[in-house]
């Protein structure tokens, strides 16, 4: 029982030792921290720099050539590849580079030939069914105008012959029958004297009366038959002939109206028919047409590069490397055949130094797979709106594909090849400069923390451009003087609501107070514009902001960039600005004229802005 005592003691006492060595290395350690904090904190300060200062952007990005061929996949739908020729083969102009699979479409192409066999069959048949039914209805249309001609004839013939003929025939009948009663009568006559005298028996005497009857009758006939004729039978027949004249107009017209109707149906039929026969031969041209695009050819010399291997960055950089079997797409990019060895460098250009950046500026592109070389350039192309890929990706992230022209030719470059470029914005020979993490922005202000012995002070500046590691303070610091490297983050929390970054127009009551002048001025321009001719002034803007730089309002005394002019143009007041419209008025056509050129060369070479100084203040003056 005795010896689990004195382990217990043992464990209890390197239990304490344990603990207060713990206490004494933790101390210690917070001992050390405490003071190399200390000793990074009075070392971390920045003496402030003068000398030649270059405003650059760093982008990492691709090579591909300036002018180039992109082959297309154009087959609708998606389909396999079953050819594809090796990427980096040298291709002359004819050469087979991609084969897609067609079996689907040469089975659909049998399909189309039927249906377009079948349609032209249908369309000659509607073709001659049309030539018949017009056959057909010229001859209805005939046969019904000469029914219609002979009822006309059959009433004229009556009215003007058989009519007349068949009156004239009656009129002799009783002409006839009066003569002969008169002969009857006078031979009774001439019989009742001899049978008075008994020359004659009665016998005889009674036959010539019946005789003189009879001729009495017939004349009485005759004239019922002219009567019937001219009051019955004339009217009668005249009515039936019209009514047969009217009966064949409508015939006719009925006849022609349905030949009419046949005739349009057939040749709508024969329409139908034939847009049917041309669509299904396009359906089959369309098919001989995919068939045709299933075999991609080179359509110039050049060197063969999938177009899997020249994208870079976003959702099309995931993609599988192009070979036979993989599927693709209607209008994916498959291959691209560089002409010429022309090159440029695509970049992408984030959003925050998009201001600095505009077409023409020189740059400096190094390709990582040919260390040592490096490739003046300028930039040629921004585009107006941002990468959509990129922003699928990263919704928070707006870059802005640029394209960045190298001079001269190299067939060492290659599409693909991975880039760096520096986009030179401005090179200052003697510039104040400090790094960019000592400003912070106190109150809507630019302000950095100066060591002055053993205190720290802050200090309001003027600051320029910044190349994301060094930026210019252009009023506010000396050369030598010692800035910190960390200033206090907390003062940046002072910052009034309503400040989004840096300003160099003064407080936040007077950044406020220019934004009304600029609101009161571009009121007074609208007013002026509304109510008088135009002026000068959109010039004045221009031209006359930079002999205002020139000028010794300029702490530096070097032009700004067209943006800040501006900028300061429009945060003048409109006293300011009628002021500078009046000197430029009063500026001789020369004198304008001068001020654009060296307007124009400080845009195009920041250089030339040292050179063209006196000239612009020389104008600025005589503008005075």
């Amino acid at each position: 029982m005795a010896i689990p005592k004195i382990q217990n003691g043992k464990k209890i006492r390197y239990t304490v030792l344990a603990g207060a060595a713990a206490v004494v290395l933790l101390g210690g350690g917070l001992f050390l921290l405490t003071s190399r904090g200390q000793s990074d904190q009075a070392q971390a300060i920045f003496p402030v720099q003068r000398g030649p200062l270059t405003i650059s952007i760093f982008q990492a990005g691709t090579i591909k050539a300036k002018n180039q061929v992109i082959i297309k996949n154009e087959v609708e739908g998606r389909t396999s590849i079953i050819y594809l020729i090796e990427e980096g083969s040298r291709v002359q102009k004819g050469d087979l580079l991609v084969e897609l699979d067609a079996s689907s479409m040469l089975d659909l192409k049998i399909d189309r030939e039927i249906s377009v066999q079948n349609a032209e069959a249908a369309y000659i048949n509607s073709k001659e069914n049309l030539a018949v039914v017009e056959n057909q209805a010229e001859s209805d249309k005939d046969i019904a105008q000469l029914t219609l001609d002979f009822a006309q004839e059959d009433l004229k013939k009556y009215q003007e012959g058989e009519y007349p003929s068949q009156m004239k025939d009656s009129e002799a009948k009783i002409k006839l029958a009066e003569e002969e009663m008169e002969r009857a009568h006078d031979t009774l006559e001439w019989s009742r004297k001899l049978w008075e005298e008994k020359y004659i028996s009665e016998n005889e005497y009674k036959a010539d009366e019946l005789a003189l009857t009879r001729r009495q009758l017939d004349l009485e006939l005759a004239i019922g038959n002219r009567d019937l004729l001219r009051d019955f039978t004339y009217p009668r027949q005249i009515k039936q002939l019209e009514s047969d004249i009217r009966q064949a107009q409508m015939a006719l017209e009925r006849t022609t109206r349905k030949a009419n109707a046949d005739v349009v149906q057939a040749q709508a039929d024969l329409k139908a028919k034939e847009a049917e026969y041309n669509r299904q031969k396009d359906k089959l041209d369309k098919i001989e047409d995919q068939l045709n695009k299933t075999k991609l050819y080179a359509p110039a010399d050049g060197l063969v590069i999938y177009a899997t291997s020249a994208q870079r960055g976003g959702f099309r950089g995931m993609q599988e490397p192009l070979m036979e079997g993989q599927e693709v797409r209607e209008r994916q990019e498959l291959i691209y055949l560089p002409i010429g060895s022309s090159s440029i460098a695509e970049v992408n250009i984030h959003e925050a130094s998009l201001k600095k950046v505009y077409r023409g500026l020189p740059a400096i592109v190094t390709v990582d797979a040919l260390p040592g070389s490096r490739y003046m350039g300028r930039v040629e192309f921004i585009a107006p709106l941002p990468d959509a890929q990129s922003m699928w990706m990263n919704p928070d992230l707006k870059v802005y594909n640029t394209q960045i022209v190298l001079d001269g030719e190299d067939p060492m470059l290659r599409t693909g090849m991975s880039c760096k470029a520096e986009i030179i914005v401005e090179q200052y020979q003697d510039a104040l400069y400090v790094p960019i993490q000592s400003v912070l922005m106190v109150d809507g202000q630019p302000t950095v923390y100066v060591a002055s012995g053993s205190s720290i002070v802050p200090r309001k500046v003027k600051v320029g451009l910044d190349n994301n590691r060094m930026i210019r303070i252009l009023d506010g610091l000396k050369e030598g003087e010692k800035v910190l490297l960390a200033p206090p983050l907390k003062e940046a929390e002072s910052r009034p609501t309503g400040t989004s970054g840096p300003s160099n127009n003064g407080s936040a009551e007077e950044s406020s107070a220019g934004l009304d002048q600029q609101i009161r001025s571009r009121l007074d321009q609208a007013q002026s514009q509304n109510n008088a001719a135009p002026t000068a002034a959109s010039s004045a803007e221009s031209d006359f902001g930079a002999a205002k730089q020139s000028g010794s309002d300029s702490p530096v005394g070097d032009p700004l960039p067209m943006q800040e002019m501006r900028k300061q143009f429009e945060n003048m007041t409109p006293q300011q600005r009628e002021e500078m419209r009046k000197r430029y008025e009063s500026m001789t056509p020369q004198q304008r004229e001068q001020m654009r050129q060296a307007r124009q060369r400080s845009q195009e070479d920041p250089e030339s802005r040292h050179k063209d100084r006196p000239r612009q203040q020389d104008a600025a003056r005589d503008g005075r």
